[in-house]
């Protein structure tokens, strides 16, 4: 990295601690945004330190990472919330940054992927930043648990589906709306004019059959769509730098799709 700096910026209800990351080379660099995962509960601004810096590495870009407010103390709206007040800030700001606020792209796994789903909804509804990509590292996309995979990976891979259940219950509670679309993303009534996403998946996953619905809705909507099924990878693999060959391929592979966003 060429600079690690961490600071607050001003949201919807106090303060966001965010944390920056630069690249060696001059600017203005292309924007990432990154939210990190844990079911919405738990996590922090270290959780996905290593996908940040790979992702810092391949696109030359500035990231800056959210540390938004989290449950069961704050309920869902709370989190999208905070990242789209960090994405709109981002951009706001983007001299003092040092980013081309017309290259933007968001980034999370699992909790963290159904934030950033959440943010591109919000932004197009509320024609807010326009962003060119969003990468879904094994999202979270739908409070339902009838999918086949949430029934074949319940138990013996990490994730539970009972823990999925428990996350969710934390993040919603007991009188919130979980089918609210910027939830349960996939229940949007239009996905359409999103911007191109990345959905990666794990074979050995509860929610490998939701990652694929969305991925499968995104694209009958007519956006631009890459869905790949990294095979016997289990929940936030993508995070494993330095353990498994599969998470710097799929680095590797969202870095490009991103790259070709910006290109066009």
């Amino acid at each position: 990295m060429g600079e690690i700096s961490e600071r607050s910026i001003p949201g919807p209800v106090g303060e966001i601690p965010i944390r920056i990351y630069r690249p060696t080379t001059d600017g203005p660099h292309p924007l990432i945004m990154l939210f990190h995962g844990g079911g919405w509960v738990i996590g922090d601004l270290d959780t996905e330190d290593s996908m940040s810096r790979g992702l810092v590495n391949r696109l030359n870009a500035v990231l800056v990472s959210v540390d938004y407010r989290m449950a069961p103390e704050h309920k869902f709206p709370a989190a999208p919330e905070d990242c789209y007040a960090a994405t709109v800030w981002a951009v706001e700001n983007a001299n003092e940054l040092g980013v081309d606020a017309s290259k933007i792209a968001i980034s999370g796994t699992s909790a963290g992927g159904n934030l950033s789903a959440a943010v591109a909804q919000m932004a197009r509804d509320c024609k807010g930043p326009s962003i060119k990509h969003q990468v879904l590292f094994c999202p979270v996309i739908d409070m339902e648990f009838e999918r086949p995979s949430v029934i074949a990976n319940a138990e013996g891979y990490g994730l539970t589906t009972e823990g999925m259940k428990w996350f969710w219950d934390q993040y919603i509670g007991s009188d919130g709306d979980g089918h609210n679309p910027y939830a349960s993303v996939i229940r949007a009534k239009d996905l359409s004019g999103l911007p191109d996403a990345t959905v990666i998946a794990a074979e050995y996953d509860p929610l490998l059959d939701e990652a694929a619905d969305y991925a499968a809705a995104l694209k009958a909507a007519g956006n631009n769509v890459t869905y790949t099924e990294y095979k016997r990878m289990n929940h936030g693999f993508n995070g494993s730098f330095g353990l498994i060959d599969a998470a710097l391929q799929a680095c590797e592979e969202a870095s490009a799709r991103i790259l070709a966003s910006f290109d066009k």
